[in-house]
């Protein structure tokens, strides 16, 4: 199916009435298609994502939306629960189809790295699988580099899992 030559997306800040479900939506439909991930990783990231939703704290945690014609179709967050010790956590980075290829994966991370530098986060990473090329030259344009590579489950289905960080000096 061909996309629209032109679609208005608009990035939301925060939490909106339904995103938990389309976000969990999302990475369900995208990740069983094309890592055969199924009611694990789906559950995994239901859990994860609401707990997050429910202690969002705007000084720490930011969430993005990509918004278009009403619904969402995308999403990004920075998870400053750990960032001290750990990092901040770049996670739920997720585009539905029809936004896909369209700049807007570009504009999402750029409202994520920008939020992590104003809060002045050392280290910011996240957690992806290889093979995932578009996303992959995203981070790294973005500066993020590859950490560690090495055969995981974390996601209920063995895949060469990627852990890619962003180091501000």
């Amino acid at each position: 199916m061909d996309k629209p030559a032109t679609v208005s997306v608009q990035v939301h800040a925060g939490y909106l009435p339904g995103c938990v479900g389309r976000i969990v939506e999302l990475h369900a439909t995208y990740y069983a298609a094309k890592a055969g991930f199924g009611v694990p990783f789906e559950a995994k990231v239901a859990r994860e994502l609401a707990d997050f939703c429910q202690r969002l704290r705007p000084d720490r945690d930011g969430l993005w939306l990509a918004v278009a014609d009403g619904r969402i179709e995308g999403s990004i967050a920075i998870d400053g629960l750990h960032a001290d010790a750990e990092g901040a956590h770049l996670r739920w980075f997720i585009l539905s189809d029809r936004l896909r290829g369209r700049g807007v994966g570009r504009q999402l991370l750029a409202h994520a790295t920008a939020f992590a530098d104003a809060r002045r986060f050392a280290r910011t990473y996240l957690w992806t699988f290889a093979g995932l090329d578009a996303a992959r030259h995203l981070y790294e344009s973005a500066g993020f580099r590859l950490a560690h590579e090495a055969a995981g489950e974390q996601w209920g289905t063995r895949v060469a899992e990627q852990r890619f960080e962003r180091v501000v000096s």
